[in-house]
């Protein structure tokens, strides 16, 4: 396939991408995206869904004609390969904490011939991120964040970092550097002896049963099972790369962390 610069036409297999480019004003150059795309809500009107997240209509691919497909990440390994040997030009991404998000937008900015929109973009991010920061006192909240319920899955760099730039403290930050996920891999008595005060879960799309999680043995000695304090982050604004994890999904947990904090200030 011809690469053209900057590419006219343009496919995203991940949400984050998709997202970004909208936000450069960048849209037009998009014909194709993943079915998981969400955000600007208008793109699920705009836009040709040509898949999910790890597999694809090839034949649907190959009559959009695109110069350039973005994917991200381990999870997408065989289907860039897949794509590849079929003769696309394929980037693919693979950022795990802000300062990769943050890299990643300057770098799709470039792509696009639009750096300067990609930096105000990113000064945007930060300004609003250090404002949030600046809200942060003393008293910690310990979190949980469970991306997987079986096995269950803890927090990935930038949802850790999140929790902290939020006011909390994430009981396993250690294993949220782990590119992995059985790295992230956590047992049950781990999360009881840890007994955190929140419990955030975001069950990469699957809805999340409260229920279930308040009947896990043993589990109704921890904090956040006695105080209820246990909440669903949709994973469209949180489990994705992007914009999205550092505006919505922050400020949710933020404002979840600062009304445990107005609670639990004695």
């Amino acid at each position: 396939m011809v690469l053209n610069f900057p590419p006219k036409r343009i496919i995203c297999l991940t949400e984050e991408t998709v997202e970004t480019l909208y936000l450069l004003g960048e849209e037009k150059r998009i014909v194709g995206v993943t079915g998981y795309a969400v955000r600007p809500k208008r793109v699920r009107l705009e836009k040709q869904r040509v898949g999910s997240f790890i597999s694809v209509n090839i034949e649907k691919i190959k009559k959009l004609k695109p110069e350039l497909i973005l994917t991200f990440s381990d999870v997408q390994a065989n289907l860039t390969k897949q794509l590849i040997l079929e003769g696309f030009n394929v980037i693919c991404f693979n950022q795990k904490s802000i300062s990769e998000i943050f890299s990643m937008i300057k770098y799709l900015g470039s792509l696009v011939g639009n750096i300067e929109g990609a930096i105000d973009l990113v000064t945007k991010l930060e300004n609003q991120i250090n404002l949030i920061k600046k809200k942060n006192t003393k008293l910690k909240p310990k979190v949980y964040f469970e991306e997987w319920d079986d096995p269950y899955i803890s927090a990935i760099g930038w949802v850790s970092e999140i929790i902290d730039i939020a006011g909390g403290v994430d009981i396993f930050a250690e294993r949220s550097k782990a590119h992995k996920s059985k790295v992230r891999s956590v047992s049950s008595n781990e999360v009881i002896y840890e007994n955190p005060d929140i419990i955030f879960a975001s069950w990469c799309g699957k809805k999340v049963n409260f229920k279930k999680i308040k009947e896990r043995e043993g589990w109704d000695s921890i904090n956040a099972i006695k105080t209820n304090f246990l909440f669903e982050i949709k994973s469209p604004i949180i489990l994705q790369p992007g914009p999205a994890a550092l505006t919505d999904g922050l400020l949710q947990i933020n404002n979840c962390i600062e009304n445990w904090k107005k609670q639990y200030s004695y």
